[in-house]
């Protein structure tokens, strides 16, 4: 190992190469270790000591924390990060669609109802009753 530091420091280009992979490795360490934590909050099975601990060796032991609970727990965290997308995804439709307020549009039946309410309120005149009408019909 060390003559491979030295040959770095002999080549510029490979010193280069040492530094970014470095830094690509921290960022990814940083990557993993946000995620495993993510997890373990998300995670509904465990109770709540069982996620203190996690958490406490996570923060205590950082390398080895990650490293256990990988080998430990990882084999379900892909299934635990589809279902919550998809929950949120389900959340989002749900959202959208008391927004929207029907579940599909509406048919002429319910468009000409709607109408007939409007002009028995007096919101709009018989003619524009009778050109909405028609649009309602024709198109």
């Amino acid at each position: 190992m060390d003559s491979y530091v030295n040959l770095a420091y002999d080549y510029p280009v490979l010193g280069a190469f040492w530094t970014v992979m470095w830094i690509f490795l921290w960022v990814m360490w940083i990557f993993l270790l946000f995620r495993v934590i993510f997890d373990i909050f998300r995670d509904d099975s465990m109770s709540g000591w069982a996620k203190t601990g996690w958490l406490v060796f996570t923060i205590v032991l950082p390398f080895l924390g990650v490293f256990v609970y990988v080998i430990a727990r990882g084999k379900d965290m892909g299934r635990r990060e589809q279902e919550h997308t998809r929950a949120r995804l389900e959340e989002t439709d749900r959202y959208i669609r008391e927004t929207v307020g029907a579940t599909g549009p509406a048919s002429e039946a319910d468009q000409l109802a709607k109408l007939s309410d409007i002009r028995a309120r007096g919101d709009i005149s018989d003619e524009e009753f009778r050109r909405a009408k028609e649009k309602v019909l024709h198109s």
